[in-house]
């Protein structure tokens, strides 16, 4: 048997104590819930699109704005009571999920669609749809093309990472028409590919569509075809792992959801907050401790619609008949209003 000098060993001692200590300094964050640390954070950060008119973009002060950029508001609001206390991550496709997985952000909430694979595969849970979509085609109007059934041949330009790249494969496939793909590591170079006219075709989902012409030199001079070929639902999405914090973004969106459909707006929420109706007495808090079932306060729900409006306020303000892309609400409308737009009960 080998004697070990004794310095070795105490050398040796003091690696593995501060090897230990380093571990538990690493794993101190995962023992911690997401809730616990956005608090002592103090700010809230939100994973976004890199820039996508009416959803999440920046203005030339760095000021973020958009339908998805209000539901991190809402979420700051309710959690940390002020919805500007939030710090936006600009990601690509590619980059998004991984910045979720690896604890760099919060939430995600950047146009990204819920699929089986991503929700089994990818270590998160989507909380909901802020936003039923699917997917689409731009072209120029000078090519004269009416339907996506005519661009047979056609040179396609798609952002990597995205649902879309399948989608094309199959609705070209399905409908025997050949096509050549071109994809491109952000929306920005997929636009500019367009534009410059690398490709015929520009496809993402409608919304992106509509967002991304805005930035063209001439966007009246292209059209989004009428075909719509694949269910795009999107919605945020947070880390396995934390139910709590599940929770907390998914009834955030249910929340103005259903401020929409009690008709709960920025203006008359205080006012509203006095009802005696038994669904708004318990939505705000008067009856019930629904809020501190969460984990937030009884006035969780005014928090969020002082901060930005309930669902349709939002939608109109930032994508809608009050935007420039004047999207109409079609699928996202709410059940009782002809749409799919719906959220479970606040009891």
């Amino acid at each position: 048997m080998k004697c070990v000098p004794l310095g070795v060993v105490v050398a040796l001692s003091a690696t593995l104590v501060s090897q230990s200590v380093s571990a538990q300094t690493a794993e101190k964050p995962k023992d911690r819930s997401t809730l616990q640390l956005v608090k002592e954070r103090g700010t809230l950060s939100c994973g976004v699109s890199q820039g996508l008119p009416g959803f999440s973009a920046p203005d030339d002060k760095g000021n973020w704005t958009g339908f998805d950029v209000d539901l991190c508001r809402a979420i700051a609001a309710v959690v940390l009571n002020d919805p500007t206390k939030v710090k936006f991550a600009p990601l690509s496709a590619k980059d998004r999920f991984t910045a979720l997985q690896s604890g760099e952000i919060d939430v995600l909430v950047r146009n990204s669609t819920w699929t089986l694979s991503r929700d089994t595969s990818l270590g998160l849970n989507y909380t909901g749809i802020n936003y039923y979509d699917g997917q689409g085609f731009l072209v120029r109007k000078s090519l004269k093309v009416n339907s996506a059934l005519e661009l047979n041949s056609a040179s396609i330009c798609v952002q990597t990472g995205t649902t879309n790249e399948q989608n094309i494969a199959d609705y070209f496939k399905g409908n025997n028409m050949k096509y050549e793909l071109i994809a491109f590591g952000t929306a920005d170079e997929t636009v500019k590919a367009y534009e410059s006219g690398r490709c015929d075709v520009f496809t993402s989902d409608v919304s992106q569509l509509y967002a991304e012409r805005l930035k063209l030199a001439a966007p009246t001079d292209h059209v989004v075809l009428p075909e719509v070929i694949s269910k795009e639902p999107l919605g945020p999405a947070v880390r396995h792992g934390d139910d709590q914090w599940f929770d907390i973004v998914k009834w955030t969106l249910f929340a103005m959801i259903n401020a929409e459909e009690y008709a709960v707006t920025q203006k008359n929420v205080d006012e509203m907050a006095k009802s005696n109706k038994p669904e708004l007495k318990r939505m705000f808090g008067t009856d019930g401790n629904l809020g501190e079932q969460l984990g937030l306060t009884k006035d969780w729900v005014t928090r969020i619609i002082k901060a930005v409006g309930n669902y349709g306020e939002s939608f109109d303000r930032n994508v809608g008949a009050g935007s420039k892309l004047q999207i109409a609400r079609g699928l996202n409308k709410l059940w009782n209003q002809g749409g799919i737009q719906y959220a479970p009960p606040i009891r």
